[in-house]
């Protein structure tokens, strides 16, 4: 952007207190530290769930992650990779299709479909990508009865993964923890318990929770 534009932008951060000017130089604002600290912190989903993820990880050695549904996207709040796992480049804030992601299809199974628009073409990752949206929704269902989803090797070649979604107070899915590994490395019928059980527990704790702040995000 134009430097000239860039000034404008940061005079109306320092005006509303978002931004503070000393000299030449800027520091964040006050407010931003007043509205963190207005928002309990034990109510912050990727709050409530990080002890739980750690646990996970240091239980399996496998990568653990904690993603929420944009969109047709899963971003993902939280990843915690272990020792064994496999260099994936989910990061925490990146995206990925959630039809190839066993968390987002976890999350899509619990959401109403009025919430989200599936797009007229599914893009296949590798061979094993459920592009058909008649396949697919026959997916979501079997997710809703067993409570967990797999990737088998849908995201990327000889990586395999479960996921379960996790519930806030009014009963809403809020989002999906998930496990991954490499094909062989990472038996899929013996994880689905810890993910649901993890999930769970991160559920129960944002239940006893009074209010959950819910990740406001932005299409790019």
């Amino acid at each position: 952007m134009a430097k000239t534009t860039v000034y404008r932008m940061v005079d109306d951060l320092v005006r509303v207190g978002l931004l503070e000017r000393q000299g030449t130089n800027y520091r964040l604002g006050l407010l931003l530290f007043e509205i963190g600290e207005s928002v309990p912190r034990q109510r912050n989903l990727r709050e409530a769930a990080r002890r739980h993820l750690s646990a996970l990880r240091e239980a399996t050695g496998h990568n653990v992650g904690l993603a929420v549904l944009d969109g047709f996207d899963v971003v993902y709040l939280d990843v915690f990779r272990g020792d064994d796992g496999p260099r994936l480049p989910q990061q925490i804030g990146g995206r990925w299709p959630a039809h190839a992601s066993c968390s987002g299809k976890a999350v899509l199974a619990f959401t109403n479909s009025r919430d989200f628009t599936m797009p007229t073409v599914l893009e296949a990752h590798t061979e094993n990508t459920i592009t058909d949206p008649e396949l697919f929704h026959r997916e979501l269902d079997r997710v809703r009865k067993r409570g967990v989803a797999f990737d088998r090797q849908e995201a990327f070649p000889r990586i395999v993964g479960a996921a379960a979604p996790i519930f806030g107070p009014d009963e809403d899915v809020l989002g999906a923890i998930s496990i991954s590994g490499m094909a062989g490395r990472i038996n899929l019928t013996r994880i689905d318990a810890a993910v649901r059980t993890t999930a769970i527990a991160i559920s129960r704790d944002l239940s006893s929770a009074q209010s959950v702040v819910r990740p406001v995000l932005q299409r790019r």
